[in-house]
């Protein structure tokens, strides 16, 4: 037999094979926030160490993930977009302030979600750093994203007449 075994797709303890999936899924990325978060850190984990620390086997890890970079950027992906979450979260919340004060609530919501977990900062600004020149094109990317987040709220001030014409890329 050649190829990977069928993916069960019954119930099994009431749940789905997709609901089984997702929780695995959970687990290894909420024992990479504690590993690659803290100690040992991204480089000195292994798919062992990580496997163990999820409570599951390398075997599960690999029906989830290909290597520990996929891992990372799952988690890096994830970060960011709880930190998204939170800045339109406020944004929908600020509707009608004065600039300055939007931009504080703006501000404050995603430094209050960035911070909130320490290990949280570590991923998004240390342990994605040199890791891959795919990694390096995902952080990039996400950057960018939120260089836009920033630049449609600017222009939406200069439309409302509250900010001066101007590119505000360099500012964002």
């Amino acid at each position: 037999m050649t190829g990977r075994l069928r993916a069960p797709t019954g119930r099994y303890g009431g749940r789905s094979a997709e609901e089984r999936q997702a929780e695995r899924r959970r687990r290894f990325l909420d024992a990479a926030l504690r590993l690659f978060g803290d100690t040992p850190g991204y480089r000195a984990t292994t798919v062992a160490a990580l496997s163990q620390a999820a409570g599951l086997s390398t075997r599960q890890f690999y029906e989830e993930f290909r290597t520990l970079e996929d891992v990372l950027a799952a988690l890096h992906l994830e970060v960011n977009g709880w930190a998204e979450q939170a800045v339109l979260d406020a944004l929908a919340a600020a509707e009608g302030l004065p600039l300055a004060e939007r931009v504080a609530v703006l501000f404050r919501a995603y430094a209050r979600d960035v911070t909130r977990d320490p290990r949280r900062i570590r991923i998004a600004f240390v342990e994605i750093i040199g890791v891959s020149a795919r990694l390096e094109e995902q952080r990039l990317a996400r950057r960018a994203r939120w260089v836009d987040l920033i630049r449609a709220e600017a222009d939406a001030a200069v439309a409302r007449g509250e900010a001066a014409v101007r590119d505000y890329r360099l500012a964002a």
